[in-house]
């Protein structure tokens, strides 16, 4: 290739990268922090407590897993530390790792830029989130659900780590800045007795992140819900799990008791998690979290996950490099 070739082409690359750019300018597009002054009362913090461990299960990525237990629990002592990495190596474009969200790094932030980090995706200083953090779901929660989860944030002990810098790799790190929005919060908690409330659970639990197959970070339509999500781990890929109502290859022929069952059996409590076999994949699958959620709630992830449309979509589950 000649020498004027190359510049042309490192020309046209530099301009198109500077139309990007500017055609980027005034992202993210989402309001300022709000004024919001969390009361801290303790049944905001237990509330906060259930939520961030067992619902929205904050404390599963912002702390250190031990991915040499089965379903990597958090490490005892590590809550709300980050450092969680999601690289390349797990299919990620780029590299991302989870904040510290405990005193010593969420401190200085106000109620409202707290908040506004994980509903809205944009940080105290205006940088915008990667959604491996579901924000577009979290931002759907209750305004009283997520103070309570700042309220319990607040009470973690403080522990001090230097965590990388996020970064998406190109194209992403040009499209990244678009994707946070502003939230559409529910305008009460719906009480366990109303229809939305399992829909409102379900989407708090982020299992729609999950259980569908997505490319290029958007969502197959007609495939939500329905698995085949991959993920690269040690060891091999494993894929989520179909949980529409298909009875074939979904949970159409699942009783609630057994739905429930599959978690309470992951309680670490009862079952403490075994060291994994040589040759064994693990689940990121956060089940010893999701197992300290109420009956009522997985009752109703279960009622609300019977209500969708059935997908026949059979996943093998778990491939092996031979």
């Amino acid at each position: 290739m000649s020498h004027l070739r190359r510049f042309r082409l490192a020309a046209l690359f530099f301009c198109l990268v500077t139309v990007a750019a500017c055609g980027l300018f005034g992202y993210p597009k989402v309001s300022p922090a709000t004024a919001v002054k969390v009361a801290g009362t303790p049944e905001q913090v237990e509330r906060g407590r259930y939520l961030a461990n067992h619902v929205a299960a904050c404390i599963d990525c912002h702390s250190v897993r031990e991915w040499d237990l089965e379903t990597g629990p958090p490490r005892s002592g590590t809550a709300g530390m980050g450092g969680e990495h999601f690289g390349s190596h797990m299919g990620f474009p780029g590299d991302f790792y989870s904040a510290n969200i405990t005193p010593y790094g969420i401190g200085n932030w106000t109620d409202g830029e707290v908040i506004r980090a994980f509903t809205a995706g944009v940080t105290k200083d205006g940088r915008s989130l990667f959604p491996v953090m579901p924000y577009p779901g979290y931002g759907k929660m209750a305004a009283e659900d997520a103070q309570a989860i700042v309220a319990y944030l607040r009470t973690l002990e403080p522990v001090e780590t230097q965590i990388p810098q996020s970064k998406a790799i190109f194209p992403v790190s040009l499209i990244l800045p678009t994707i946070p929005r502003d939230p559409e919060p529910a305008a009460k908690r719906p009480d366990p007795s109303d229809p939305t409330y399992g829909e409102y659970v379900t989407t708090m639990a982020g299992c729609i992140e999950c259980h569908s197959q997505a490319k290029k970070g958007k969502k197959l339509e007609g495939l939500e819900y329905a698995g085949g999500f991959e993920f690269r781990m040690p060891g091999g890929v494993i894929r989520s799990a179909n949980i529409t109502p298909d009875v074939e290859t979904g949970i159409g022929a699942w009783s609630r008791e057994t739905f429930i069952a599959k978690f309470r059996d992951r309680d670490p409590a009862k079952n403490p998690p075994r060291k994994l076999e040589p040759g064994q994949i693990n689940t990121p699958m956060p089940w010893t979290m999701y197992a300290g959620m109420t009956e009522e709630d997985l009752g109703a992830i279960y009622g609300y996950l019977k209500s969708l449309k059935p997908v026949k979509n059979p996943v093998q589950q778990t491939d092996v490099p031979k």
